[in-house]
C-alpha cells in the first residue's frame, strides 16, 4: 500500500465502520474483554514490522517510527470486544504460522518484497471472501492508518501540518504532489 492509497484508507475508514469505534465514539470501554491479555514484546515488535510492510519508510518515515505496534496493543486491549480481541490475536498466530510454513522464514527476518506479497495476498483473500466480518487483515490495516495518520510522525511529516490555523478557508487548491492537510 502506497501513501495515496493509505490517505483513501483513512478517509474510507473514517467514514464507514471501524473494529472498536463504539468504545472510540463513546469513550467506554467494552463489557466483555479477555481479562489479562498481555502482549510480549517480541509482539509489538512483530506488529512494528507489519504496520511498517503497510506503510514503509520512503521520503517520510515508516509505521515502525512512529511507533505503531504500541498503539495497536493499547488499542486491541481498551477498545475491542473480547471477540474482536481473540480475532486479532488468532490471526496474528496464524500469519506467523502461514509466514514461516509459506516463506520458510520469519515474517520480521524476511525480505519486505514478501512480507507485502503474503500481506497483499491475505487482502485480496478478505477481498474476494463472502464473508465481512472483520480479519485481521482488515484490522491490521485500518490500525496502522489510524496510527500512523495521528502520530506526530504521520500528522507533521506525511501530511500537511499547521500548528495554529489561521482563518478558515474551505476551497484550496492542491497542486499533484501537495501533501493533505492533517485535522
Amino acid at each position: 500500500m502506497n501513501r495515496r492509497d493509505a490517505l483513501k484508507s483513512v478517509v474510507l475508514m473514517m467514514g464507514g465502520t471501524m473494529v472498536g469505534a463504539t468504545a472510540i465514539l463513546t469513550g467506554c470501554a467494552p463489557d466483555k474483554q479477555i481479562e489479562g491479555l498481555n502482549f510480549e514484546p517480541e509482539d509489538v515488535a512483530f506488529l512494528d514490522e507489519l504496520g511498517d510492510t503497510i506503510i514503509p519508510t520512503t521520503d517520510t518515515p515508516g509505521a515502525k517510527a512512529a511507533g505503531i505496534g504500541s498503539f495497536m496493543v493499547m488499542m486491541v486491549q481498551d477498545t475491542y470486544d473480547a471477540e474482536q480481541q481473540q480475532v486479532f490475536v488468532d490471526g496474528l498466530n496464524k500469519i506467523r504460522k502461514d509466514f514461516k510454513s509459506e516463506k520458510g522464514t520469519d515474517f520480521v527476518g524476511a525480505p519486505e518484497a514478501d512480507r507485502l506479497a503474503y500481506l497483499n495476498g491475505l487482502f485480496e483473500q478478505y477481498k474476494s471472501s463472502e464473508e465481512r466480518e472483520p480479519k485481521v487483515i482488515n484490522m491490521l490495516r485500518d490500525l496502522t492508518v489510524l496510527g500512523y495518520f495521528t502520530s506526530e510522525i504521520g500528522a507533521t511529516q506525511a501530511l500537511n501540518f499547521v500548528e495554529v490555523p489561521g482563518r478558515y478557508d474551505g476551497c484550496i487548491d492542491l497542486k499533484p504532489g501537495d501533501k493533505a492537510y492533517a485535522i
